[in-house]
């Protein structure tokens, strides 16, 4: 998957739309409702489809966070009261929330991400952490190490 998510606020959730319906080979009203209908069916696309829904809502949060600025930067001859400083930053907290929505959805739509299982998994046992049981005839390695230091 290449680094080309666009960092205009309009392309984000439709450039991730379009990798999510080329992946799942249908469009987004197709797997949502194929996801409602048997949510266990596929795992991944169940969590793509959920965090898309919070990638939407968010940016929804965004766009109207951003005109309500535009509309009181209109209204501000000169300096910028502590109102619309206030608004100023929930446009930056909204831009963060929906940036991380979007790496989420990245991130699922990504076989190569990191932490992701791509190789099998190792059959058979683990390798041995603990020392073997020692036979009952064998003396302790401190037994013999303070047996060595009386003789000398």
């Amino acid at each position: 998957m290449s680094d080309d998510i666009p960092e205009n606020a309009d392309h984000v959730v439709s450039v991730l739309t379009e990798r999510i319906e080329a992946q799942f080979d249908m469009g987004m009203g197709k797997l949502k409702a194929a996801v409602a209908a048997r949510p266990d069916a596929n795992p991944q696309a169940t969590s793509v489809v959920k965090w898309h829904g919070l990638l939407i809502e968010s940016q929804e949060v965004l766009d109207r966070a951003e005109d309500d600025l535009l509309a009181a930067l209109g209204t501000q001859p000169g300096e910028v009261d502590d109102q619309t400083t206030d608004l100023a930053q929930f446009v930056n907290a909204a831009v963060t929330a929906r940036d991380g929505r979007a790496l989420v959805v990245r991130y699922l739509l990504d076989p190569d991400a990191p932490g992701k299982q791509t190789t099998p998994r190792r059959k058979g046992p683990a390798v041995q952490t603990t020392a073997p049981a020692r036979p009952a005839s064998a003396p302790a390695p401190t037994a013999l190490r303070a047996a060595g230091r009386a003789r000398s």
